[in-house]
C-alpha cells in the first residue's frame, strides 16, 4: 500500500520505458494496489509487462462491499494474483482454507495464482519451518488437479525476512525451495514439479538478488520494498 496516483504512474512509466529496451527473457509482473490496476494494464498493452493483483475475494460475486472478485480482475486483463501473503494472514486472518477458495476462483478465470507460504521466526527457531510450509501447501494446493497445479506459482516468503532487511541466506532459500519442489514431486510427479516456478520473497534487493537467483531451485523473486525504486527493481530483473 504505497504511492499516490501520480507517483504510481511515474513508476510504471519508468519501468515500461526500460522494459521496451529489454532483450532478456525474464518475465516481469507488476502487482500494484487495486485502484491502479487499470493504469497498469494500459501500460501492459504497449510494453512487455504482465499485471497482477495483490489480493482477490474468496467470493464469486454478491453483497461483499469492498471486495474485488476474480471475474472483475479477469475482465480487466489481469493475468496474475498474489494470494496468501503473510500480511494477509497476519492482519486479516486469512487461513489456507480461505486461500484455497481464492485459488479456485482465480483458476476458473484463467488467472495465475502466486501462492505465498513461509514460516515465522519462532517457527524456524523451533525447527518447525518445514512442517509449517508443508502444511500450508497441502491445505491450500493439494486439492488441485495436475492440470491446475501447472498454472500455479509458489512464492516462499520467510515471514522473519519480510520488510526487516534480513533476508534468508541463499543456502536457506535453496534448502526450502528444494523441499517445496520435492513436496510437489511426491504429490504430482516429476513433470509438474520441474515446471513449477518457485519465487523467493523476503528482503530480496539489488545487492543480494544475484546470489539468491544463482541457486538451482530459486526461479525468481517476489519483490517488496525494492520494487518501489525503478533502478533497484530493474537491477533485480537483470540479476538472472
Amino acid at each position: 500500500m504505497n504511492k499516490n496516483f501520480s507517483e504510481a504512474e511515474e513508476l510504471l512509466d519508468l519501468i515500461s520505458e526500460q522494459q521496451e529496451q529489454y532483450e532478456g527473457d525474464v518475465q516481469l509482473i507488476v502487482c500494484p494496489p487495486t485502484v491502479y490496476l487499470e493504469l497498469a494494464t494500459d501500460y501492459s498493452e504497449e510494453f512487455p509487462i504482465f499485471v497482477g493483483a495483490q489480493n482477490v475475494s474468496q467470493f464469486i460475486k454478491g453483497a461483499y462491499t469492498g471486495e474485488v472478485s476474480a471475474s472483475m480482475l479477469a475482465s480487466m486483463g489481469i493475468t496474475h494474483c498474489i494470494v496468501g501473503h503473510s500480511e494477509r494472514r497476519k492482519y486479516f486472518g486469512e487461513t489456507d482454507a480461505v486461500i484455497a477458495e481464492k485459488i479456485k476462483n482465480l483458476l476458473s478465470f484463467q488467472i495465475t495464482p502466486i501462492y505465498c507460504c513461509g514460516e515465522t521466526l519462532d517457527e524456524r527457531n523451533q525447527d518447525n519451518h518445514f512442517e509449517v510450509v508443508a502444511n500450508q501447501i497441502s491445505e491450500a494446493l493439494f486439492h488441485l488437479t495436475d492440470e491446475e497445479m501447472d498454472e500455479i506459482v509458489i512464492a516462499y516468503e520467510p515471514v522473519w525476512a519480510i520488510g526487516t532487511g534480513v533476508n534468508a541466506t541463499p543456502q536457506q532459500a535453496q534448502e526450502m525451495h528444494d523441499f517445496i519442489r520435492r513436496l510437489i514431486l511426491d504429490k504430482y510427479g516429476n513433470e509438474v514439479a520441474n515446471d513449477l516456478p518457485i519465487l523467493y520473497g523476503g528482503s530480496c534487493n539489488a545487492q543480494n538478488a544475484k546470489e539468491l537467483f544463482s541457486m538451482p531451485d530459486v526461479d525468481g523473486g517476489l519483490i517488496g520494498g525494492a520494487s518501489l525504486t525503478v533502478e533497484d527493481f530493474l537491477m533485480i530483473r537483470d540479476s538472472f
